[in-house]
């Protein structure tokens, strides 16, 4: 008789490829940049994270970094934290996956994770960030509530960081309107900060997201808040400035905006009030200023064109998915087409694919660039 002996578990079981992501991003030193040279050179995130000494150093690290990643592969029990992450209920979201967000992903130095605590949804591509000081004055609190729960209003995502002042009164504003909003945090998406803002952080998981590229348990450490404004301005098609001082961390999320190409809008103040110094400075220096509560959501969608989103949202809730609306999508890419192209590999009639692409376009899943000339949205 054949006897079945105990099978002993393999010694090295398999792992989820994201326990590789949120392992770097424990390594200090190893940032999107030097991560992405290594990624060019292995090809994949398993294969950097075992790569040998010479394809490290082919990558670009230096010593110390080197170093760092060398220690933590004896350190990290790459199981234990893919584990860890998957009892948080947290979802990760890496340069791999389609459901990172398309707007920071085109932003130099987006982080190659982020950890999200709720959802991120596709309307969110429609995001406005509004930041400003946290010591805000009454009229601050007044243009930041305005504008946000308008925004809202308007189907657009609110983002923000959490913080005291401004932030807070636009994300709950946000959120009093019924529309969308996501704090992005300079800690752990498990330690909401400050404590003053747990309850609306806990709000925001169930009406938006919290954001954060830094791993669970990360405590707020002043060093990581600076850095963390190239995500709210990142996710953001626009960066409203609502009240600032000369040295609010506001003016630094204003800054990435500008190096990612967004555009900026600031709140004129009293030149008698320092905590509008920024925001005139600001408009000194080539913002675009918001002179009147009436024409603030105006001048805002008009900017970043954005008038269309609820005439989008509402023709996508109407119109059902269409095989013929894929196959269009899929001959698409960020490169423009003509329609004659697009009809050519189609063998659809040009007057059906004419009808498709402007409903696909009230859809947000296209976009005309140029006479009868279309990309992917």
């Amino acid at each position: 008789m054949h006897r079945w002996g105990r099978l002993s578990p393999p010694r090295n079981p398999p792992v989820d490829a994201k326990a590789y992501w949120i392992a770097f991003n424990q390594v200090s030193g190893i940032g999107p940049s030097r991560l992405s040279a290594l990624l060019a050179i292995c090809e994949t995130i398993e294969a950097a994270w075992k790569a040998p000494i010479h394809q490290l150093k082919a990558a670009g690290l230096d010593r110390r970094s080197l170093e760092n990643l060398l220690s933590a592969r004896r350190r990290v029990d790459l199981a234990v934290e893919w584990e860890r992450v998957q009892r948080s209920g947290v979802t990760v979201l890496t340069w791999d996956d389609a459901d990172y967000p398309a707007s920071l992903r085109r932003a130099p130095h987006a982080p190659p994770v982020l950890f999200v605590r709720g959802t991120l949804q596709n309307e969110d591509r429609w995001a406005v960030a509004v930041v400003g000081t946290r010591r805000a004055s009454a009229y601050g609190r007044e243009v930041a509530h305005t504008l946000a729960t308008e925004l809202a209003r308007n189907g657009i995502t609110v983002v923000s960081g959490l913080a005291l002042g401004i932030d807070a009164v636009a994300h709950q504003a946000a959120l009093d309107a019924g529309g969308r909003t996501l704090a992005v945090l300079g800690s752990g998406v498990d330690q909401l900060y400050p404590q003053q803002n747990r309850t609306l952080g806990e709000a925001i998981t169930h009406q938006g997201g919290v954001i954060s590229e830094y791993a669970l348990g990360t405590r707020p450490e002043a060093r990581n808040f600076p850095p963390r404004n190239r995500i709210i301005s990142g996710l953001s098609r626009g960066v409203v400035v609502v009240e600032a001082g000369t040295r609010s961390g506001a003016l630094i999320t204003a800054k990435f905006a500008l190096e990612q190409g967004r555009e900026v809008f600031a709140v004129p103040g009293s030149i008698f009030h320092p905590g509008s110094a920024g925001c005139n400075q600001l408009i000194s220096n080539g913002a675009t200023p918001l002179l009147s509560v009436d024409e603030m959501i105006g001048d805002i969608l008009g900017e970043l064109n954005m008038t269309r989103v609820q005439a989008q949202a509402s023709v996508a809730k109407r119109v059902p998915a269409d095989p013929m609306e894929q196959a269009l999508l899929d001959q698409l890419s960020n490169q423009p087409s003509h329609v004659d192209d697009i009809v050519r590999q189609s063998a659809i009639s040009a007057q059906q694919v004419s009808g498709l692409l402007t409903i696909m376009e009230l859809k947000g899943l296209v976009r005309q660039v140029g006479t009868m000339r279309y990309v992917r949205a």
